[in-house]
C-alpha cells in the first residue's frame, strides 16, 4: 500500500489544480482518503491519536481548496465519527465494570449471609469488598496475602490491562473504518432519497390508458413547467424518479453559462424521454411567468440557509420570488455546512478563467497593457458561485 502522504499529496495537489472539483466528487474522494489516513494508523492508536491525525490530513485538504466545503464537511463527518465510537466503547467499559462490581459485591453478601446471618442486615448497606479481605487475613498470614497481591498486581494485572487496551484500541479503529464505509456508501446513494420525494412535489399525473392525440393536448394544456439552471445529479434523479412515477412535466433548462453544463443535463432527460426546452441565462425573468416550480441543485447550503450555487442562481431566486414560483433546493447531507457565510473561513466565490468568456487571440490587443497606464484595457471577471439569501428559499429536499 502507498505511503499515506503520498496519497494526501497528490489529493492536495489535484484540489489546487481544480482536476477535482464539485462536492459529490470532493465529499466521496475525501471520506475514501481519510479512511486511508485511519487505516494506516497503528493499532494500538487510541481515539485520541486518530482524531489528532485526521485533524492534520484535513486541515491540508481544506487549505487546498477552501472553495470546496464539502471536504471539511466530511473532515468533521469522520471526525464525529471517531468521538462518537470512541465514547460508546469507554460508556460500555464503564457499565461492564459496575455490572461486575455489582455482582461480585451480590457474591460477597451472599457468602456473609451464609456464614452470619445475623450480621446480614448490617454487611448488606454498604457491600464493600472490605469483607472479604478480612476473610482472607483471618485465613491465611499476612506474609502470604501480601505475597499473593503482589504477585497479581504485578503480572496478570498488568498483562490483563495492557491487552484489554491494544483489543479496545483494535475495536476503535475497527468500528470507526465500518462506520466511514457506510458514510461513503451513504455518499454514493444519497440522490435515492432525494428522488423519492419528488412524486410530493410533481403533483400531475398522466394516465398510460389515455388516447395519444388526447394525452398530448392535455400535456400542452396542463402539465407542470419546472426551471431548473445547469446540471447537478440531484436534479437529474430527482427529475427521472418523477418520470417513472408517471408524473407529466416539462423541462425548462437555463444552459448555466459560460460552462454550459445545462446542455448536458438538456441530453440527459431528453435520452430518458422527458419533455425539455433550453433557454439563455437571460431569458429566465422573460419565461418566469409560465413555471410552477424551481428546482435547483447547489454547491453548499450554509448554517443560516443560505445557499451557494452555480452562478446565475441568484437571479433565478430573485425572478421567482417577484413571481410568487417557489423555489425547491435539493442538496445531500455532505452540501449541508455547519459555518455561516461571515466566517472567516468560509470562501463564497472564486474567479474562473478569463478564456471561459473570451478568445485570447481575438481579444489579445485590448487585454495588453496600456501605454504609460501600467494597467490593462480590458478586465475579466468570471465568478464561479452565486449567494442565495434564506429568504428566497422555499423549501429544502435532502437525504436526512
Amino acid at each position: 500500500m502507498p505511503d499515506i502522504q503520498v496519497l494526501v499529496n497528490d489529493f492536495v495537489s489535484k484540489l489546487r489544480k481544480r482536476k477535482i472539483e464539485g462536492s459529490d466528487a470532493t465529499a466521496r474522494l475525501t471520506a475514501e482518503l481519510l479512511r486511508s489516513v485511519i487505516s494506516q494508523q497503528p493499532t494500538t492508536s487510541g481515539g485520541a491519536a486518530l482524531i489528532e491525525a485526521v485533524k492534520s490530513v484535513g486541515e491540508q485538504l481544506i487549505a487546498a481548496n477552501p472553495v470546496e466545503l464539502a471536504v471539511g464537511n466530511i473532515v468533521r463527518q469522520v471526525l464525529h465519527i471517531i468521538r462518537k465510537e470512541d465514547f460508546s466503547l469507554v460508556t460500555n467499559a464503564v457499565g461492564g465494570l459496575k455490572l461486575s462490581a455489582e455482582a461480585n459485591n451480590e457474591e460477597i453478601f451472599e457468602e456473609e449471609n451464609d456464614q452470619n446471618p445475623s450480621t446480614a442486615a448490617v454487611d448488606g448497606r454498604c457491600l464493600l469488598r472490605a469483607p472479604l479481605l478480612h476473610a482472607l487475613h483471618d485465613q491465611l498470614p499476612y506474609s502470604a496475602t501480601a505475597c499473593q497481591i503482589s504477585a497479581l498486581g504485578d503480572s496478570s494485572e498488568g498483562k490483563s490491562k495492557s491487552a484489554e487496551k491494544i483489543a479496545r484500541s483494535w475495536k476503535l479503529k475497527h468500528d470507526v473504518i465500518k462506520a466511514v464505509n457506510e458514510l461513503i456508501e451513504d455518499l454514493n446513494t444519497c440522490h435515492e432519497p432525494i428522488a423519492e420525494q419528488a412524486v410530493e412535489l410533481i403533483h400531475h399525473k398522466h394516465d398510460s390508458a389515455t388516447p395519444k392525440c388526447i394525452l398530448t393536448l392535455l400535456l400542452i394544456v396542463s402539465s407542470e413547467v419546472i426551471l431548473t439552471l445547469g446540471r447537478s445529479r440531484f436534479v437529474l434523479e430527482f427529475l427521472k424518479a418523477a418520470k417513472e412515477k408517471k408524473r407529466s412535466f416539462h423541462v425548462f433548462i437555463a444552459e448555466g453559462a459560460p460552462r454550459y453544463r445545462g446542455h448536458v443535463l438538456a441530453k440527459e432527460l431528453s435520452a430518458k424521454g422527458l419533455k425539455t426546452t433550453v433557454i439563455t441565462d437571460s431569458a429566465v425573468f422573460a419565461t418566469i411567468s409560465r413555471v410552477n416550480m424551481v428546482v435547483l441543485g447547489v454547491h453548499a447550503v450554509m448554517a443560516n440557509g443560505g445557499v451557494i450555487a452555480p452562478v446565475g442562481s441568484n437571479m433565478v431566486a430573485l425572478a421567482a420570488k417577484k413571481h410568487a414560483v417557489p423555489l425547491v433546493v435539493v442538496a445531500g447531507v455532505h452540501e449541508l455546512c455547519s459555518l455561516f457565510p461571515q466566517n472567516p473561513e468560509v470562501s463564497l466565490n472564486e474567479i474562473g478563467s478569463p478564456s471561459e468568456l473570451l478568445n485570447f487571440g481575438e481579444f489579445s490587443d485590448c487585454m495588453d497593457y496600456g501605454i504609460g497606464s501600467g494597467s490593462p484595457l480590458l478586465h475579466v471577471v468570471n465568478p464561479v458561485f452565486d449567494y442565495i439569501p434564506p429568504e428566497l428559499v422555499s423549501l429544502f429536499v435532502t437525504d436526512a
